[in-house]
């Protein structure tokens, strides 16, 4: 019931945070990040209504998707099984270029590509077979320009998105950021803003086979500011479980 509650909670804030710029609630994805928590709790949050998971490392992302199987059966800790309706994952952490094939069949979403070498070996890997459609994914940028983080810097974008015709099995739908660390709520929103004008400045032009509606953007300190800004997808964790 408390991961239900936390849920329901998390819901309220992202519909009141919407009502300020005047948006709605369902244009914006909530994905639970279950990177702290087990198969079963991870289960409970999709049975609660939350059928988009996110993990920050594949590892745990292919273990989880494993123990939560195709047709909705999850282990629990003591061993039962609990129904569950079907989950999109999103790999929402650095991706190694070794690491692209066995993610790939297991994601809905890509948060994470921050290089034209990752680009084209997510391309090389996802091969479509009976219309699959092409793997999305989201560039991610550095928009606080800390060097501890990933991404690329926002003059990195255009070039790559001017490239996305040489990678015909992929789909870029949108762009990500992380705030920066410090700064609280001032900096994140200076952050999530500079994302969004990146994507209004360089809308106009891009090919015809790329998409930038997806803006992924906020964690649980900071989806609020995000929203306003005009996050499409927040990536919450603490806020479901603790």
């Amino acid at each position: 019931m408390e991961i239900a509650n936390n849920l329901r909670r998390v819901q309220e804030r992202i519909a009141r945070a919407a009502e300020s710029p005047g948006r709605r609630s369902d244009e914006i994805t909530l994905v639970g990040v279950t990177k702290y928590v087990g198969a079963a709790e991870a289960a409970e949050l999709v049975a609660a209504g939350c059928h988009h998971l996110g993990e920050s490392r594949p590892q745990e992302l292919w273990k989880k998707a494993a123990d939560l199987t195709p047709a909705g059966e999850a282990a629990s800790a003591a061993g039962n099984t609990t129904k569950t309706p079907p989950i999109h994952w999103h790999l929402i952490g650095h991706l190694q270029r070794n690491k692209v094939a066995r993610t790939l069949p297991l994601v809905s979403l890509i948060h994470s590509v921050d290089s034209g070498r990752l680009l084209a070996a997510i391309n090389e890997a996802h091969t479509p077979v009976n219309d699959q459609p092409p793997i999305a994914v989201l560039l991610e940028v550095n928009t606080s320009g800390e060097a501890a983080k990933h991404g690329l810097s926002p003059e990195e974008v255009e070039p790559l998105l001017a490239a996305a015709p040489n990678y015909p099995h992929i789909a870029i739908r949108g762009l990500m950021t992380m705030a920066a660390f410090e700064g609280g709520e001032t900096i994140a929103a200076k952050n999530f803003a500079a994302l969004r004008q990146l994507r209004d400045r360089l809308k106009p032009n891009i090919p015809s086979c790329v998409q930038l509606n997806e803006l992924s953007m906020g964690m649980s300190d900071d989806f609020e500011v995000a929203i306003k800004e005009g996050a499409t997808i927040v990536r919450v964790g603490s806020a479901l479980w603790e």
